[in-house]
């Protein structure tokens, strides 16, 4: 979900405010300045989404203190507001991974408030390549981009402590092959079920979809309306229940972080035509990494399409 979504002029206000904030001094982060930072044993790091916050532990290890920024799973990442805090936290890490396409700016103003020439920034979107026009912010859902920025991550980490290069590598392959479990789940759905179709509230999961050989129905429009905080057209809300009634979808994947009286009732729409709903996220549900929440996700999907079952929270 974009955070450019509404609120946004509200938001950017709250944002100049914690900006100006930066200049008082960097305070000790949430979780604590890990011991040893100061001599500079331990990296403190952050990531701007709990996602990426984890993989960046994983590939960092002993020797990184990561701070995650967006990761309470209950919350709308469109109602989110840097606090003096988090800014003052911004300013004090030396590596900080986040995702782009518009979907955490506030991140790059407090970095340009606070600058410093000497911390490495890992932007997702550049990792991967994409414009900052991509339709879709929700990177991490593409098998393609967590690989792609754990190399990153493991390539700064070693830049910052050469000496700990090895193992951070070492990080890396081990975590390339934790990967290996979800992608096969993908193939394996795909080449059974390509074809399938969904319909959904948001393109959260849209890329993961598209790996999975997953058509979903719903037009972008309606998806980027719902993103953005925006109405969608009447006759996009009548096709998405159209969807349900007439039974042209397998599966619904809603976005359980995002809910008000237009997703409620859809997904009563697809719950009373029989639909079943899998619960998406965009921050980690508590108690998963990455791999295993990704994992999760396409299980919840199988098990839609193949048992009528419904997943609605992991």
């Amino acid at each position: 979900m974009g955070i450019s979504g509404g609120g946004a002029l509200g938001r950017a206000a709250a944002t100049a405010a914690v900006i100006a904030g930066v200049a008082l001094g960097a305070a000790g982060c949430r979780g604590g300045i890990a011991a040893g930072s100061a001599n500079g044993t331990v990296i403190n790091a952050i990531g701007a989404e709990s996602e990426y916050a984890n993989v960046l532990s994983q590939i960092g290890g002993k020797y990184v203190h990561v701070t995650a920024i967006l990761d309470n799973p209950n919350t709308d990442p469109h109602t989110f507001e840097a606090s003096p805090q988090i800014a003052q936290e911004i300013g004090s890490a030396q590596l900080i991974v986040q995702n782009g396409v518009g979907y955490d700016s506030w991140m790059t103003n407090i970095e340009s408030a606070a600058w410093n020439p000497q911390r490495k920034v890992i932007v997702v979107q550049h990792v991967l390549g994409r414009p900052d026009n991509t339709p879709n912010p929700h990177l991490w859902y593409d098998p393609k981009t967590m690989p792609a920025a754990a190399k990153a991550m493991a390539d700064d980490l070693a830049a910052l402590r050469p000496a700990h290069a090895h193992y951070f590598r070492a990080n890396l392959a081990k975590f390339d092959s934790s990967l290996r479990p979800w992608l096969t789940a993908i193939a394996q759905f795909k080449a059974k079920y390509a074809g399938t179709r969904a319909a959904t509230t948001e393109p959260v999961a849209d890329y993961l979809l598209v790996a999975m050989g997953i058509r979903n129905l719903t037009p972008f429009t309606f998806q980027a309306d719902i993103m953005n905080g925006v109405d969608p057209a009447p006759q996009d809300i009548a096709l998405e229940a159209g969807f349900f009634s007439r039974h042209e979808v397998k599966v619904f994947c809603y976005n359980q972080q995002v809910v008000n009286a237009l997703t409620g009732s859809i997904r009563q729409s697809a719950s009373k035509n029989g639909v079943p709903v899998v619960g998406v996220y965009e921050t980690m549900p508590a108690g998963y990494d990455y791999q295993g929440w990704m994992l999760a996700e396409v299980h919840a999907i199988e098990r839609a399409v193949t048992a009528n079952v419904s997943t609605q929270r992991l």
